[in-house]
């Protein structure tokens, strides 16, 4: 069998620099046919190796790579969704975060249902198009949207399945699955009100967009009362337990009057029952806690934590039913689930 080895390798042209090479280019740069070069890309043994060595190195020169997704598309071999917990330097969320290893617990049995494999990966947002392209997912799970929403809106503008936990933000690009933060907020911060609470400090990240809805509901519930945040009052947080309490220990050191305290999550809130305690106050005698999430540990805490429950099981079947309908080819819109104000100890009594 013919393998066009007579032929004269030919230099490669600046196209490259121009858009990502295909396998015809470099047919024709060979002088050889495309099947050619797929048989040669793939060690195939009727194509003799100084052929596969030519090919290759033209291969080489145009820094053209084999795209896994559509082989494995063509022969229906992928069966692996990424689920990324992308790392931002500005708001570090480490894997070990008792509400991400619920969900991700949960979109593993999901997907597992489904036939597919779970993939966790800390791929950075601008670089999640990668997993697609190269043919390591046939999708996307981001949990969280973080401050990079502008890479999430060019990996679904370049076609990649994809779906974000999350808030979804006016005029996005991609599918968002979350929850009615602004409810949750409201309603952690309107029953502090009714517990007689009025110097109410709220612990969250604005610049991330789930807490500053939460923010939006916990301003709404003041202003219903008649009352506004106080600037001492808002501590600015993510997941660093130990910087919470040092701060929620500077602000009782302070003298501001503190009577309850609105946490963005249930790991802050438990940091902040644990800065109370050190300043010789009780919860929820002198400071009222809530949390947010309803993670395990909530209801064991002490005292056990009143809390914003996010329905994990839901949001995880609605991300992966979402992300399926986009692999179909099907449009897909974004889901806001209710919240539920769980009541324990840590806020009444």
């Amino acid at each position: 069998m013919s393998d066009d080895n007579d032929l004269p390798a030919t230099p490669p042209s600046p196209l490259a620099a121009r858009r990502r090479p295909q396998m015809v280019d470099i047919a024709r740069l060979a002088g050889v046919s495309v099947a050619t070069v797929s048989r040669a890309l793939n060690g195939h043994p009727e194509i003799s190796a100084s052929t596969r060595e030519r090919i290759s190195e033209l291969a080489r020169s145009l820094n053209y790579t084999v795209n896994a997704g559509a082989k494995n598309l063509r022969t229906k071999g992928n069966r692996t969704v990424a689920v990324v917990v992308p790392r931002d330097p500005a708001a570090p969320q480490p894997i070990s975060d008792p509400f991400l290893l619920a969900m991700i617990g949960r979109l593993a049995d999901a997907l597992t249902s489904r036939g597919y494999d779970m993939l966790l990966s800390r791929t950075p947002a601008d670089q999640i198009a990668a997993l697609h392209a190269s043919g390591t997912a046939v999708g996307i799970v981001q949990l969280g949207q973080w401050h990079d929403s502008g890479s999430l809106e060019a990996a679904a503008r370049a076609g990649v399945p994809l779906v974000v936990w999350g808030a979804p933000l006016p005029d996005i690009g991609y599918c968002c699955v979350g929850c009615d933060n602004r409810e949750g907020g409201h309603l952690a911060t309107a029953h502090l009100l009714a517990e007689g609470r009025r110097h109410i400090a709220f612990i969250g990240d604005l610049s991330t967009p789930e807490p500053a809805e939460r923010w939006q509901g916990y301003r709404q519930a003041l202003a219903e009362q008649g009352l506004t945040p106080a600037p001492a009052l808002h501590l600015t947080e993510t997941t660093d337990l130990a910087h919470t309490r040092s701060t929620v220990q500077a602000m009782l050191d302070s003298g501001t009057p503190v009577d309850g305290i609105v946490c963005c999550s249930d790991i802050l809130a438990i940091a902040a029952m644990a800065a109370v305690r050190a300043h010789g106050l009780r919860v929820p005698e002198d400071v009222a806690v809530t949390g947010y999430d309803d993670i395990s540990w909530a209801s064991h805490a002490e005292p056990p934590l009143t809390t914003v429950r996010q329905p994990i099981e839901p949001a995880a079947d609605a991300l992966v039913a979402a992300l399926m309908e986009q692999a179909a080819g099907q449009p897909t819109a974004s889901v806001v689930l209710p919240v539920e104000l769980v009541v324990r100890r840590s806020s009444t009594g």
